[in-house]
């Protein structure tokens, strides 16, 4: 809705081809039909009917966009991957349109040219089970006083 309106008030001079992407265990609107027993890593996302189901297809329509899903191990690359190169810690549901901006790059679907943006605005934090359970080592903890923390980094 937000770039209909910057557009409507020439704000911007076109609209996005709007690409949505759902987790493959939990993919209604891709699927065509509720999901009875939505599973994915990607908590946020893990609804079976969502209230937002016509808005979604609506905005893929309009927009002459795309909607696919991807799998949870595409997610957790993809989640692995957006906070080794760029230093950010996304939960499971926010790496989702990253997830599938990767597989439409590998699948040549984005024209030469575009510029990209993928919205990922829930923070790790949400769901740090997935971190601890996905990295491949325990978590150090450490008391919150300067001095143990200084000797755990070795300083």
């Amino acid at each position: 809705q937000g770039f209909k309106d910057y557009f409507s008030i020439q704000k911007s001079d076109r609209l996005p081809a709007m690409f949505g992407f759902q987790a493959a265990g939990a993919a209604p609107i891709v699927d065509g039909e509720p999901v009875a027993n939505p599973e994915t890593v990607a908590t946020a996302i893990r609804i079976g009917n969502p209230a937002s189901w016509q808005g979604a297809k609506t905005a893929i329509q309009e927009s002459k966009g795309f909607i696919d899903k991807v799998e949870d191990e595409e997610i957790l690359h993809a989640y692995k991957f957006v906070a080794k190169t760029e230093g950010l810690f996304v939960e499971p549901a926010s790496a989702v349109p990253l997830a599938g901006l990767i597989r439409c790059a590998k699948e040549n679907r984005i024209p030469s040219g575009s510029v990209i943006t993928a919205s990922m605005t829930g923070h790790g934090l949400k769901d740090p089970d997935t971190a601890i359970n996905n990295v491949g080592f325990s978590p150090i903890v450490v008391k919150p006083e300067l001095d143990e923390v200084l000797k755990t980094m070795g300083l």
